[in-house]
């Protein structure tokens, strides 16, 4: 059966006209539009493409700030029979944007106003770019520039000399097969490639995904993360655009660090039902509630501990756990915390919000412990771009810590070994899937697309096992630790733990490629270094200052070995025997980390190769040694 982007749009339109889809505040207040007002500004902007020139099958790509026009822009490519290049704001225009834009072979660029000189900077090296349309008035437009308005003007008077059915003949000749986006992966391992996904993909994994959960027309949301990402696209607007619930953008401000300010007041404003994160937002969170809790002093302090400890209790390790035992008697308990302290909290999220989703990355069991607790939580998913996104998620229904949840249905998936042999439940090895999720292939890679599609099977790069219903996720296969005796294991879990439990260490990375143990690659955290310091006397700028900081986060690492308070969570090999103290962080910037904060090992790895070999060496076995010291 024939189900596209635009027909799931055409359907939702037809049964929810006068429901609220899009919310956007760009003065005062958040402004709603409804689907049948959505409708009649993608049929303009839709038509208008078409004028200029969009032919079906032509590439355009959209370079913007979270926003109606976003949403709205997308939908109108496939009216006019476009595949959509979907791009990060974070991209830097000198390589990665460009790389992007010629790879994609894009004609048509939407673009923000806040994004438009990234666009302009490179336009001369895009020959294959005719227009570049910008969502905001300029005071004065470049080569091949042209204002949106003006576009759908074009469309406006398009539709009045062009029958209708025409116009719409265009969109409703796609077909499932036909491709919806490119999106660019972020490249943890490699170059990024451009992973095809079809409407079929999309829709799809919007039926996939609502087989884990329920929502319907009344519901809204509040898209913090970038519209970009896959996750967003499907869990964040096609869904809910397929029930007719309503979707909100955060408010966009004059620099990143603006829009950033804005999610807070957005969220109260906006008081929605679910909203999608990631781990470093989840993190973020915490650390706001953490802090307005110790605002109120130490009685107030004292009172949440108690409070999250009779939740961490209560709940157990999630749905299947929660109240059993003799447990079920902190009930009142759990129900006085929940009046006297985490109502109000949640009151900083709107008052509701039903839970979060988390993606993007492995999310800290101990940070799902804590949402849970306080009474919004945080259910952990998995999923690649490759699957469009969503392969599985926990839920309402079931849930249970550390685990991603029960698959979306349908889908097939097997656990298989390095010969590529499936494994029984319970065995460790590569995630296999299969379903109408699964993408095209990617874009001009025939190589990839043949290593990572086999006899319709998508193999995702990902360890994991299965285990009563429940997937697992260790972590890249590719990022294994491999000891000398070819033991592997996924470091994944262990270095969230360290940064987690350690103040000293902002960032950390395992490595062991069948080396005689195993080390860490670190950025110190130097402002809690400094205030650890500071109690014994020391500066970090002095010789002995910076000896004791290497000894604190040695102490800090140790805690996991025998005898510390973190014992036995992880076997002691793959705790680091030795680190290399790194003179600065890794950022977006220096291509350490992709735009969804996940750390690009290969990169790390590669331009720290010295330092890894130093850690072999008797010198720098010890870390007390030299490098360590000159980088702190």
């Amino acid at each position: 059966m024939k189900k596209t982007l635009v027909d799931l749009f055409e359907g939702s339109v037809k049964e929810y006209p006068n429901n609220t889809f899009l919310l956007e505040k760009t003065r005062d207040k958040f402004e709603p539009t409804t689907y049948a007002q959505v409708k009649e500004q993608v049929y303009a902007l839709g038509a208008g493409l078409v004028a200029l020139g969009v032919k079906k099958g032509d590439h355009m790509a959209l370079l913007s700030e979270g926003r109606n026009a976003w949403i709205i822009g997308e939908l109108a490519m496939f009216y006019a029979g476009a595949t959509n290049v979907p791009l990060s704001i974070k991209l830097e225009e000198a390589n990665d944007l460009k790389f992007r834009l010629l790879h994609a072979d894009v004609k048509y660029i939407m673009v923000s106003g806040n994004q438009s000189k990234k666009i302009r900077g490179i336009l001369e090296k895009l020959p294959l770019v005719e227009r570049v349309i910008v969502f905001d008035e300029q005071t004065a437009y470049g080569e091949k520039e042209l204002f949106i308005g003006e576009v759908k003007e074009m469309g406006q008077a398009y539709l009045q000399t062009h029958p209708l059915e025409e116009f719409l003949a265009i969109g409703r000749s796609l077909q499932n097969d036909d491709h919806a986006t490119i999106t660019y992966t972020s490249g943890t391992t490699a170059d990024p490639k451009g992973v095809i996904l079809t409407h079929r993909n999309y829709t799809a994994n919007v039926e996939q995904s609502l087989s884990c959960m329920d929502i319907d027309a009344t519901w809204r949301t509040l898209i913090i993360l970038p519209l970009d990402h896959c996750f967003a696209h499907v869990v964040g607007f096609y869904i809910f655009m397929y029930k007719g619930a309503s979707v909100a953008t955060v408010q966009v401000g004059r620099t990143g660090m603006e829009t950033l300010k804005n999610i807070p007041v957005n969220i109260k404003e906006v008081k929605p039902y679910l909203i999608l994160s990631v781990p470093a937002l989840a993190k973020n969170f915490k650390k706001n509630i953490e802090q307005a809790i110790q605002a109120r002093g130490k009685t107030t302090v004292r009172l949440f501990r108690l409070a999250l400890q009779t939740g961490y209790c209560y709940y157990g390790e999630g749905s299947d756990d929660k109240g059993r035992g003799g447990r079920f008697l902190l009930r009142p308990l759990v129900a006085l915390f929940d009046k006297l302290l985490f109502s109000k909290v949640r009151m900083n999220f709107g008052g509701e919000l039903r839970f979060f989703v988390g993606g993007g990355a492995l999310l800290d069991k101990d940070l799902q412990k804590f949402y849970y607790a306080i009474g919004i939580p945080m259910y952990q998913g998995y999923g690649l771009s490759e699957a469009t996104p969503v392969i599985s998620t926990n839920g309402p229904r079931r849930h249970f810590f550390g685990s991603s949840g029960v698959l979306v249905q349908p889908l097939d998936l097997k656990i298989c070994d390095m010969e590529g042999s499936e494994l029984p439940e319970g065995g460790k090895g590569e995630i296999v899937v299969r379903g109408e999720n699964v993408m095209a292939g990617y874009w001009k890679n025939p190589a990839s697309t043949t290593e990572t599609l086999r006899d319709g099977w998508l193999y995702t790069g990902d360890m994991g096992y299965m285990k009563g219903g429940l997937l697992f996720v260790l972590g890249r296969f590719k990022s294994l630790l491999i000891s000398s005796d070819g033991e592997k294991y996924s470091p994944e879990g262990i270095e969230e733990a360290l940064m987690e439990h350690s103040s000293a260490i902002s960032q950390l990375l395992l490595y062991n490629n069948q080396s005689p143990y195993t080390v860490a690659l670190l950025v110190p955290n130097k402002e809690a270094l400094k205030k650890l310091l500071a109690q014994k006397a020391l500066e970090l700028t002095s010789e002995k200052g910076k000896e004791e900081g290497i000894r604190i986060i040695q102490e800090q690492i140790d805690r996991f070995r025998k005898g510390g308070d973190m014992a036995a969570l992880f076997p002691e090999r793959w705790l680091p025997t030795t680190f290399a103290i790194l003179p600065e962080p890794w950022t977006e910037q220096n291509g350490m980390v992709n735009s969804t904060m996940k750390v690009v090992r290969g990169k790390v790895e590669k331009t720290y190769a010295g330092r890894i070999t130093h850690l072999f060496t008797p010198e720098g076995k010890h870390p007390l040694n030299a490098e360590n010291l000159k980088s702190l």
